[in-house]
Order: C-alpha cells, then sequence, then structure tokens
C-alpha cells in the first residue's frame, strides 16, 4: 500500500509542477518578461544616433547596445516600440547604431521589421 500512495504523491507533484510553470509562460514577449516599453527607455542615449545617420554614438549608448544585442528579437522590439516611434526614432538609421559602434559580435542580416541589422 505504500507503493501507490507514493506513485499518487509523485504525480499530484508533477501536476502541481506542470500547472505552475504553464502559468509562468504567461506575459512573455521578444524581451522576455520586461516590458518593451520600458526596455526602449534604457536606449535613451541612443536617441539622436538613432534619428540622424550623422549624429556621433555616444559611448553610453554603444555599451547599453551592446547588452541589449545579446537579444536580438528584443533590440528590434524595442526599435519598433512606439515609445522609440515618439521619441522620433528611425528604425533605418537606429539598425545602424551597433556597427557605427564598432560592436565584433553583432547579428549581421537579422531582420527589424523591413530593416536589416547591420
Amino acid at each position: 500500500m505504500g507503493a501507490p500512495m507514493k506513485y499518487i504523491c509523485v504525480l499530484m507533484f508533477l501536476v502541481v509542477l506542470s500547472i505552475a510553470g504553464f502559468n509562468g509562460v504567461d506575459g512573455y514577449g521578444p524581451c522576455g518578461k520586461h516590458n518593451i516599453e520600458k526596455e526602449a527607455e534604457k536606449l535613451a542615449p541612443c536617441t539622436k544616433a538613432a534619428q540622424d545617420l550623422k549624429a556621433p554614438v555616444s559611448k553610453s549608448c554603444c555599451t547599453v547596445m551592446e547588452k541589449k544585442l545579446k537579444n536580438p528579437g528584443c533590440l528590434c522590439a524595442i526599435m519598433l516600440s512606439h515609445t522609440a516611434k515618439n521619441a522620433g526614432v528611425k528604425p533605418e538609421v537606429a539598425v545602424t547604431i551597433p556597427k557605427r559602434c564598432n560592436i565584433p559580435v553583432r547579428p549581421v542580416g537579422h531582420k527589424c521589421g523591413a530593416f536589416p541589422l547591420v
């Protein structure tokens, strides 16, 4: 009688874990659980460089950009966000920032909407 009870307890434990796991998946997007609009605010040092190809790219922009490049899908979502649009960011200019920062490891060709990262 001890063995069946043990199996029932293990089964119930697995059911509880499964339910908890499925509930944790809700709300994930390109930036995981992070809000895209809040993540876009972190790229504020890049605003001028994302509006004008001739604008210098600050060191703080390059530092933030290098971190964001670890998740190109999130970076693209940020570049195409409402916050970026309201700040006057031009996606076709923003995608050039990693190259302008001389970041050696970047997802060249990864599409951000209609614009490939360079």
